[in-house]
């Protein structure tokens, strides 16, 4: 679909080089909404794990964790969204919260599923911290730094989460190998 144009604001920055136009404003909170529909992704995609998990209680307690986590990322993100007069895209959390709900569904059908969600948690991981980066900029972008502490705090969560799942992969890679041969339900 091809990019429409909108008409520009006025005030497209400042002396400071801050991007203080109204589209700007508009982008950073599209930024927001869209990292508030990513947790509400992460909140299915652990959701469905959890229900599943039979046989690595060392992951369940990690994504119990995280759980927890993003839940008080949401409320930050909400926060955020309420300050600047605005709500999360309900179209956004819904369309991401399904799509998590379809991608655990798809790795329960695969005999190795812990391994499948055990990557797609690690991507995941990696790819809210772009997205985290990505809003620190943008509240820098359009003067709203003291916005920038709670994304650097969020950030934080999520790189240790992403090192913590990452260090887990050559001992959870053993166990499922481990349970295959033994004949004993591997898969979650």
């Amino acid at each position: 679909m091809p990019l429409r144009s909108r008409p520009r604001s006025s005030s497209t920055g400042s002396s400071s080089g801050l991007l203080t136009s109204e589209d700007a404003k508009q982008s950073y909170i599209m930024g927001i909404q869209s990292a508030h529909a990513l947790e509400k992704q992460a909140t299915q995609l652990i959701n469905r794990q959890l229900e599943r998990i039979e046989n690595y209680p060392e992951v369940a307690a990690q994504l119990r964790q995280h759980g927890l986590e993003t839940e008080q990322q949401i409320a930050r993100l909400d926060g955020i969204l309420s300050e600047l007069g605005t709500t999360p895209s309900a179209t956004k959390d819904l369309a991401l919260e399904m799509s998590g709900n379809a991608a655990a569904l798809m790795h329960s059908a695969m005999s190795d599923e812990i391994m499948k969600n055990h990557f797609a948690n690690v991507a995941f991981e990696a790819f809210e911290q772009a997205t985290y980066r990505s809003l620190i900029a943008m509240a820098q972008q359009t003067g709203h730094q003291h916005h920038v502490a709670i994304y650097e705090q969020t950030l934080r969560e999520e790189e240790k989460t992403f090192q913590t799942l990452l260090g887990m992969t050559d001992a959870l890679t053993r166990k499922f190998m481990e349970l295959s041969l033994s004949g004993e339900r591997a898969k979650t």
